[in-house]
């Protein structure tokens, strides 16, 4: 059985949904602190290499000027206003699917998956999932170089520690993905407080540097960045946007994570926390290489005193492991949401807690991660070597958000020049980060570039291969009057009880069902025909989600509507039909749930995916979850019918 899309839900069509469907009396405060722990732990260590990355473009192999440091501070600062203030946070918030946010929020609310082929919508379709994907190379880049910058700390007052940075590196890594499988419950709980300390440092180190060279505030002024870069060479301003760029990489988390805070609390978070405490930060570093150059090997450390180093450094590796763990969670979120809209093959989700929103481990997932993002560190070494993989897939997936958010403001009704106003202006900006940061393609920015690459491609052949085997399921799938002729004249006998049959379609016969009339010429005498429908809405209310169909007398459809959002549960949404009295007299405790396991049999005979894409998705299909478990269907109620399909 497959996850079905539907079409049967309308989604809102104003911007105006807030997210109040997970927090009715949401608590701004707390929120708000929730949000910095998990929202910006990414961005907010960005201040460990940003800068430092910036000014040796700048300096470009020399010593870094004055004009140079106040060119890439104003930089940094007017990039921090434009992308994430003005642009994440008051114009990409507002695009909303009831509260969600993220680009797979952004193709449910666009109708995207349910695009034929060739139409416009499949190719922005194509466009979205790799933006999707390109978050699984950010996935792995984003835990190696926050970490690795922050250990690198040590070399500042030890150079002789230089060797152990790499293998300590690993070793925080290593502990961060074991520790994934036990739940992040309790250290949840201290990222809000702990990340508020880290900006507070942030802010106190930053205001530290300014006070030996308040001349640094002149950088306020967007003037000095683009006076710096346009009398710079066409390719030194190219490198210099690219490295200021990673001050801004984390900031998609804002949007991506609106589901679990609000939009209130993120930018509460965000313009009364997390940018103060950031320009700060910057300007005092720049302040720091203006009376002193030679700091520009790590001039965040450099900017604390001497005495208080190693307990800074100690304080950056949490900080970074918060950062860490966010994008690890992003990226497990992500992955159930394209399970759940049929873009990526079932796999293993368990659900480590009850009381939290979003505490789900991936066991694929979490190892595929950890090998992407140990083998960089092992490949690329320094943080310095590792910027050069950073900000591309990041820089790119902005821009897909841009004109995806401009798409869903033209379908919501704003004028089409005023979105072509605002939306082309950012869009300008993503476009030219991007093409700063392509220089880097081949100093690192292939990694995330080739592993988006990779899981794009998986989902694109899943996708193509489950519309492939829906169409040879419709061919050999009968239509509910045969049931019924069987039902009322042609079996010789009714067994004693109820059979559960999972569905695939909403209509005609499940082809187990098919299959165990035909080898056995007998039905229950009570059959209820089972299918999960995953509506492009994040969540379905439980008086919404169970809809029964009586096809004749004791033969029963029952359509189970879950959001993008949610866990599809049979049991329990059988549970919940039993209790508001849709199917009475049934005892869940006793009856039987017969399964369809199909085998995929590729042939070039048969338009479709050329043959060797035909047996990569044979092969997902064969090592994808189980239906029943992945359904939470009983496992010792089960019965399973094979069926070979070819395609």
């Amino acid at each position: 059985m497959g996850v079905v899309p539907s079409r049967g839900l309308q989604l809102s069509s104003t911007p105006a949904v807030a997210s109040g469907h997970q927090h009715p009396n949401p608590l701004p405060l707390a929120m708000t602190m929730g949000a910095l722990g998990v929202v910006y732990g990414d961005i907010g260590t960005s201040p460990l290499y940003a800068l430092k990355e910036a000014a040796k473009a700048a300096a470009h192999g020399g010593t870094v000027t004055q004009d140079a440091v106040l060119g890439v501070a104003s930089l940094i600062l007017w990039a921090l206003l434009l992308i994430i203030s003005l642009k994440y946070a008051l114009l990409i918030l507002r695009a909303d699917n009831r509260g969600e946010g993220g680009i797979v929020a952004l193709l449910a609310l666009l109708h995207a998956r349910h695009a034929q082929t060739g139409t416009w919508r499949a190719h922005l379709l194509v466009v979205g999932l790799v933006g999707a994907a390109l978050l699984y190379g950010d996935g792995a880049i984003t835990p190696a170089i926050s970490v690795l910058s922050a250990i690198e700390g040590l070399k500042v007052d030890a150079p002789s520690l230089s060797p152990v940075v790499v293998p300590l590196t690993i070793a925080i890594l290593v502990g961060l993905f074991v520790m994934q499988k036990q739940g992040t419950g309790f250290i949840g709980r201290i990222f809000g407080p702990v990340m508020l300390a880290w900006f507070v440092v942030l802010a106190a180190l930053g205001i530290h540097g300014i006070l030996k060279a308040p001349a640094v505030l002149a950088a306020l002024s967007p003037f000095y960045a683009l006076d710096f870069l346009i009398h710079q060479d066409f390719q030194v301003s190219f490198a210099i946007l690219g490295a200021a760029f990673l001050a801004v990489t984390g900031g998609e988390a804002m949007y991506a994570d609106m589901g679990h805070f609000g939009r209130l609390p993120i930018r509460l978070a965000w313009f009364a926390i997390c940018l103060p405490a950031l320009v700060l930060n910057y300007f005092g570093q720049a302040a720091l290489l203006i009376t002193d150059p030679s700091t520009i090997e790590n001039p965040f450390f450099q900017l604390c005193p001497d005495f208080l180093h190693y307990g800074l450094v100690a304080f950056s590796a949490v900080a970074t492991v918060i950062a860490s763990q966010a994008i690890i969670s992003g990226v497990f979120s992500l992955t159930q949401q394209s399970i759940q809209l049929g873009f990526l093959p079932r796999m293993q989700i368990r659900h480590t807690t009850s009381d939290a929103i979003g505490q789900i481990y991936v066991p694929l997932v979490n190892w595929l991660l950890a090998a992407a993002t140990l083998g960089a560190v092992l490949s690329f070494g320094t943080s310095d070597a590792l910027a050069g993989a950073y900000g591309i897939a990041v820089s790119l997936l902005m821009a897909i958000t841009t004109l995806l958010a401009a798409l869903v403001a033209i379908q919501w009704g704003y004028s089409p020049w005023l979105v072509v106003v605002v939306n082309g202006f950012f869009f300008v900006i993503d476009v030219i980060f991007f093409s700063a940061n392509s220089i880097k393609l081949f100093e690192g920015g292939w990694f995330p570039l080739l592993l988006a690459g990779l899981v794009a491609f998986l989902m694109l052949t899943w996708r193509a291969g489950v519309r492939l085997v829906e169409a040879a399921r419709a061919k050999l799938r009968q239509p509910e009057e045969d049931l019924i002729e069987t039902a009322v004249n042609k079996c010789s006998a009714r067994l004693p009880g109820t059979a559960v049959f999972l569905a695939s379609a909403p209509k005609g016969v499940p082809l187990a069902l098919t299959q165990f009339v035909k080898h056995n010429h007998v039905l229950h005498e009570r059959i209820i025909l089972v299918t999960v429908l995953i509506e492009e809405l994040p969540h379905i209310d439980d008086q919404d989600r169970a809809e029964v169909i009586e096809i004749i007398p004791g033969i029963t459809r029952v359509i189970l509507h879950y959001g993008f959002m949610q866990n599809p549960t049979i049991y329990e949404g059988l549970t919940l039909a039993c209790r508001q009295g849709k199917l009475p007299g049934i005892d869940l405790a006793d009856i039987t749930y017969y399964v369809g396991r199909e085998t995929i049999i590729p042939r070039e005979d048969i338009p479709g995916m050329w043959v060797w894409r035909e047996g990569l998705f044979a092969f997902l299909q064969r090592n994808a979850e189980r239906s029943a478990a992945f359904f939470g269907v009983p496992t010792k109620q089960v019965v399973e019918f094979g069926t070979e399909l070819e395609i």
